[in-house]
């Protein structure tokens, strides 16, 4: 039996040091340790799928909260069929004693740990939805306030309408418009439709 350990932040800028910490303290090998920093909606997690392809029968895998394992209800549920059923691991969620699969492997063991996993993965999948709710509501209210979202918007350089002028009547090349003005390419075009069209696009 192998021992592994999964762990999951939604983006670059978490910590998942929590996680590892209670996976250090089950000495679980570092090398059987996997962690993805990408959001729970779905499986397509690269550190998953390794995982899954080294997982064999008898195995035992580790999960700090259900809520790392995923945030969809029906790929929660899913996945746990697949993990038990397919694959023939247990699972341990440690911060829920009766999400165990070692513990009584009984019907009313297992009846237990449907129900258990039935409720949180329920209350995962909730918590998503409030989280997309909660950020739609804020960008309405950003909106409503007159501030500006995305990226900040770029303005020409202050000899950008000379250097067009030149370069539009021939009297210098492309890459000299690029040279003076400290733009790429991209940027120079994207400028010049902002200041053809009277408006500026954001960057």
């Amino acid at each position: 039996m192998n021992t592994f350990g999964y762990c999951r932040v939604s983006s670059v800028e978490q910590n998942e040091n929590r996680q590892l910490d209670s996976m250090a303290e089950l000495n679980i090998p570092q090398a059987n340790i996997f962690v993805d920093k990408q959001s729970g909606k779905d499986f397509s997690r690269p550190a998953w799928k390794a995982m899954m392809e080294k997982l064999s029968p008898g195995d035992l895998l580790y999960i700090h909260s259900i809520d790392r394992l995923g945030r969809n209800y029906n790929d929660i549920q899913n996945m746990w069929r697949v993990l038990t059923k397919e694959k023939g691991i247990d699972i341990v969620v440690l911060d829920m004693e009766l999400l165990d699969t070692r513990r009584a492997k009984d019907l009313l063991g297992n009846l237990v740990s449907d129900l258990v996993l039935n409720i949180f993965s329920y209350v995962a999948h909730n918590e998503r939805d409030a989280i997309h709710k909660r950020q739609a509501e804020g960008i309405k209210a950003a909106r409503a306030r007159g501030e500006h979202l995305g990226r900040p918007t770029k303005k020409p350089p202050a000899n950008f309408t000379k250097v067009v002028k030149q370069w539009e009547l021939g009297e210098i090349n492309f890459d000299a418009a690029l040279k003076q003005t400290g733009l790429k390419p991209t940027t120079f075009y994207k400028l010049l439709r902002q200041v053809r069209h009277g408006k500026e696009e954001d960057m």
